[in-house]
């Protein structure tokens, strides 16, 4: 109930200040969005959707189990990597939970598909799109925080570019939430170097302490961005994002409607009984 009186305090106190002449001067120069640069793409190629789905799909499966391994006091399962192969160290390898087997194991997927992500979007220039390329992205981004509160939505052309508080937010995401998650999920590994000397500067405490509230900033963005997505547009939106076209149509619902079922059915299926004999390739599982 707190929470909703103040997001309509927050409301009407937006849609004060966007009648204050001062105010609408700043809107009036800064219109919520800047210019990208003259040789930006225009539009989504096929392998972004892709991306977009995999992302999304890993992600959700990423937050469920790191919540599992947080939470769980007692695991239902354990999983212990067979030391032989490619993969063989001197110490006998440590026992883990199959929920962090499987939260591992989502990790490195997510890793992989993010550097597959990495190279294509420098490769065809998307990265205008989501990449700061001037300073006037600040005021801009303020500008369109300001339009969303006062519900008055800054200008939607997702298709072109974005607003400059969705830069922000993607930029935010990919280049920042995305590398943090990794090298302090990589520090509390149980294959990091004890000895490394790099561990003085970088205790395990510290990774601790910031990969959790990056998992928190994913949970909000996930909210955050599935909300506005309906409500600026839903079918438009998510034509963009998985069926890279620029209309009204119903298909990119479908689309998504089918991602949220493999979502769904991936959630019900990470359980030990349909876990363990996957796990079982690569190691042995036990109680």
């Amino acid at each position: 109930m707190g929470a909703v009186v103040a997001l309509g305090l927050l409301v009407l106190a937006a849609r004060w200040l966007v009648t204050l002449d001062a105010v609408q001067g700043f809107l009036a120069t800064y219109p919520g969005h800047t210019e990208l640069p003259a040789d930006a793409p225009t539009g989504f190629p096929a392998w972004l959707a892709w991306q977009h789905f995999l992302n999304a799909f890993f992600l959700v499966l990423i937050i469920r189990t790191g919540w599992q391994v947080r939470s769980t006091a007692r695991p239902p399962a354990h999983w212990t990597r067979n030391n032989k192969g490619l993969i063989k160290t001197k110490n006998p390898p440590k026992r883990i939970s199959i929920d962090l087997w499987l939260h591992l194991t989502l990790d490195a997927l997510w890793v992989l598909n993010g550097a597959v992500f990495m190279v294509l979007v420098f490769a065809t220039g998307q990265w205008m799109r989501i990449v700061p390329t001037s300073w006037e992205v600040l005021p801009n981004a303020a500008s369109a925080a300001l339009q969303y509160a006062s519900l008055d939505w800054p200008l939607e052309n997702g298709w072109v570019n974005y607003n400059s508080l969705q830069v922000l937010a993607y930029f935010t995401t990919v280049f920042i939430a995305a590398p943090l998650a990794i090298a302090t999920g990589l520090r509390m590994s149980e294959a990091w170097p004890k000895k490394a000397a790099v561990n003085k500067v970088f205790p395990i405490e510290a990774a601790r302490a910031v990969h959790f509230p990056v998992m928190i900033y994913f949970v909000l963005f996930v909210i955050v961005h599935v909300a506005l997505v309906f409500a600026t547009g839903a079918l438009r939106n998510l034509n963009h994002m998985y069926a890279v076209r620029d209309d009204a149509g119903w298909l990119g619902f479908w689309i998504f409607a089918a991602s949220v079922v493999a979502m769904v059915g991936a959630w019900f299926l990470a359980r030990p009984v349909f876990l363990a004999p996957v796990a079982s390739l690569t190691g042995k599982v036990s109680r």
